[in-house]
């Protein structure tokens, strides 16, 4: 398995579980298995409402002596209604008791977004612009949170190019991680080499097309991945399935891919996309499919008065 080398040596597996979307009832199963077959990486996030099964899976792997904590790379992220800096650090510890952890590997900014503290934005009056909680007062927090040893690594989530260069220029401890839709159709190739230059591991969700989001994000002719023609052709050449071709691109690529299942045969197979070894032909094939086109494309930030119509800086 790749790793991914950060600043202090810490490495973090390039193939990661991710669990958006995992239902309650099967996410901790999905995790149990997928540490069971070799999975090292598991990204979780507060908003998925799924942090308490995940660590009561975690605990009985540990119980059960299958795997060790520090055998283990976890990542979550604070939520929008947490920015201001007096919920940051609670929002952090609430993760830490639902996953029943003393630590986490990293901890990122969800969005560049933020919510009235404890709402779910039904009008424009439940945000609070970046004007009224700038970035650098959460990433303070954030911070802190490294200095009390609450997780050894802070970044960030869906971050532009332009608001990464705003914090690089603020922050005392450089976010190290940004974590953000990458795949074929949107390959984001300036964003990777900015984050090549600061040193910043980029992490690709949504490697897969995310066909099983809510059907209230998605559009009635987006395109498939899986089912796509150059991608076919690439995976029979090289004996994989499209899903292993689309996760080895990202790990050929130099980033991380959080693909998230909860089926057991698919853990695995995702798991041994790391052996499905592309040519630069067949990188090449791929790299002609960018459209910038995006699955998760924000709009449900974008409530009439609020400033959040442009998340991405497009």
């Amino acid at each position: 398995m790749k790793q991914l080398k950060f600043n202090n040596g810490d490495l973090m597996p390039a193939i990661g579980l991710g669990t958006w979307k995992s239902n309650p009832g099967e996410v901790g199963q999905a995790v149990k298995t997928a540490i069971i077959n070799g999975y090292r990486h598991i990204d979780c996030a507060a908003v998925y409402g799924n942090e308490t099964e995940i660590g009561v899976a975690l605990a009985e792997l540990f119980q059960e002596g299958v795997v060790k904590r520090e055998d283990l790379w976890i990542t979550s992220k604070l939520w929008n209604d947490s920015h201001q800096s007096q919920y940051v650090i609670d929002a952090l510890k609430k993760t830490l008791s639902d996953l029943q952890l003393e630590y986490l590997d990293l901890y990122l900014i969800h969005w560049p977004v933020a919510f009235k503290h404890g709402v779910q934005p039904q009008s424009s009056e439940d945000f609070l612009s970046l004007e009224e909680v700038p970035i650098i007062e959460t990433w303070t927090k954030m911070e802190e949170a490294v200095k009390l040893g609450l997780t050894k690594h802070i970044g960030v989530s869906n971050f532009s190019i332009k608001k990464l260069k705003d914090l690089l220029s603020k922050a005392t401890i450089k976010p190290e991680v940004n974590q953000v839709e990458l795949h074929p159709f949107l390959q984001q190739n300036e964003l990777v080499q900015f984050a090549k230059e600061n040193q910043i591991i980029l992490t690709g969700y949504s490697p897969l097309g995310s066909g099983d989001r809510s059907v209230g994000m998605k559009k009635a002719d987006e395109p498939s991945l899986l089912n796509n023609e150059v991608i076919a052709e690439v995976a029979k050449a090289n004996g994989c399935t499209t899903a292993q071709v689309l996760i080895a691109w990202q790990v050929q690529r130099g980033t991380a891919v959080i693909p998230k299942s909860t089926n057991a045969d698919r853990l695995k197979q995702n798991l041994e996309s790391a052996l499905c070894r592309l040519s630069e032909e067949d990188i090449k094939k791929i790299n002609g499919l960018d459209r910038h086109y995006r699955y998760v494309d924000a709009k449900f930030f974008d409530v009439s008065g609020n400033t959040y119509s442009n998340v991405y800086d497009e």
